[in-house]
């Protein structure tokens, strides 16, 4: 598999430095849609902070995409659903951080989640 990333500068807006505008997916054998995934613990507990809450995503991400052979390496599209603005920056570095500065299709969209303890759901397409 082959990706190219595409930034244009001309037309549209300047991407920022911790997302690309688009993915461009070669050759890929395998496509994976990840379901929303909460900072759930293994019994189902949300993490009590925002910071628990991310570190819990990004593992029960690795673990989703592990089942299929898959690491993050592989993520190409990525949606996080905040139940605050507020949580935009510290997100923002969770994904960096998770992603190794690999920049991605992001998009962050404030939401009332189903249950008020989930602070952050994260739901992303990985291809290998």
């Amino acid at each position: 598999m082959e990706t190219v990333t595409h930034t244009p500068t001309e037309g549209v807006y300047p991407a920022t430095g911790d997302y690309a505008h688009a993915i461009e997916v070669r050759n890929a054998e395998r496509l994976l849609f990840v379901a929303g995934t909460m900072g759930l613990d293994p019994a189902g507990v949300p993490g009590k902070t925002l910071a628990e809450q991310l570190e819990l995503i990004w593992s029960n991400l690795r673990a989703i995409l592990a089942s299929a052979d898959m690491t993050v390496d592989n993520i190409v599209r990525l949606t996080s659903y905040l139940r605050d603005a507020s949580y935009a920056e510290a997100n923002a570095k969770a994904r960096v951080a998770a992603l190794g500065n690999r920049v991605i299709p992001t998009t962050a969209i404030v939401a009332e989640t189903l249950v008020s303890d989930w602070l952050v759901e994260i739901e992303v397409i990985a291809a290998a």
